[in-house]
């Protein structure tokens, strides 16, 4: 159980995100100036726990393949969301971002041979009905072909995310990995940043971004990653857009349709339902040799 509230905990930290950055927006910085700082900052963070841990030591042949989740799965996923907002607006995109967990679930299908029972198919396919339904309650999303490439890209970058942690998360730590992937992704987005005159109304926002939406969440995210399969932890982790139209409506009163609350209570039985199908698959798990009854 302790995975599962360590993934919501991250979720709840990720619904931050959308909230901030309208801050930041607000105060006149630039779209992909706000994601650079971001993970600019957050990069310091990682820096100071993996220094202060001594645990700054990467293998050689892992370089690569960390430098390569710091451009697809930090400066990638941040890239095509952008345009796949510019293209077809945010309720599209966010669609389309959430189809991570069937990605993932397909990822982890073929790479890290976890097995794809009736549970999980259904859950991801309610995750992504839900999320439909929370993004798109008003019917205003403008489909062309660039927004869903850049759209379905998005997605997959972020479904990565998953994916590298469960083959990496093994050998190090996360501030470790972070500590290597972070300046890739920050140079990446380097040349299609337009800096603006830095305000303390813009500012604050991206450092509570950093410390709380970026270091906090992937920190306790990737521990409850441990603990459950990549699967289980993406459908669980797609709560994020329920808390951030939480926030949204406390802070700036947004609110949902009728489609939009149907859609919430789906992804959080989607949850609910992954959540006990674990339970159950532990129940039913043989003893370990030689324990009594």
């Amino acid at each position: 159980m302790s995975g599962y509230l360590y993934v919501l905990a991250a979720a709840a930290l990720w619904g931050l995100i959308g909230p901030l950055s309208k801050l930041s927006f607000a105060a006149g910085m630039d779209t992909v100036e706000v994601a650079f700082w971001r993970t600019t900052l957050a990069w310091f963070f990682f820096a100071a726990q993996a220094l202060r841990a001594r645990e700054t030591r990467i293998a050689p042949r892992d370089l690569p393949a960390v430098a390569g989740f710091g451009v697809a799965g930090i400066a990638g996923l941040f890239g095509a969301y952008v345009v796949a907002v510019e293209a077809g607006g945010a309720a599209l995109a966010s669609v389309l971002l959430y189809t991570a967990p069937a990605w993932v679930a397909v990822m982890s299908w073929l790479f890290l041979k976890e097995p794809m029972g009736g549970y999980k198919i259904a859950a991801v396919a309610a995750t992504i009905v839900g999320v439909a339904g929370v993004s798109c309650g008003d019917g205003t999303a403008a489909v062309n072909g660039r927004a869903l490439f850049y759209g379905l890209l998005s997605g997959v970058t972020y479904a990565l995310y998953y994916i590298f942690g469960k083959y990496y998360l093994g050998r190090y730590k996360t501030p470790t990995l972070f500590l290597y992937a972070l300046p890739v992704g920050s140079l990446t987005l380097l040349p299609f940043v337009h800096f603006t005159r830095p305000t303390l109304a813009g500012a604050v926002p991206c450092l509570v971004l950093a410390l709380c939406s970026t270091y906090g969440a992937y920190s306790l995210y990737y521990a409850g990653l441990k603990r459950l399969e990549a699967t289980r932890a993406a459908v669980v982790a797609t709560l994020e857009p329920v808390m951030a139209a939480l926030l949204a409506y406390a802070l700036f009163g947004e609110r949902f349709g009728f489609v939009g609350y149907l859609g919430s209570a789906l992804i959080i039985a989607s949850v609910l339902a992954t959540i006990w199908d674990g339970a159950r698959e532990r129940l039913r798990a043989p003893l370990p040799q030689g324990s009594g009854n």
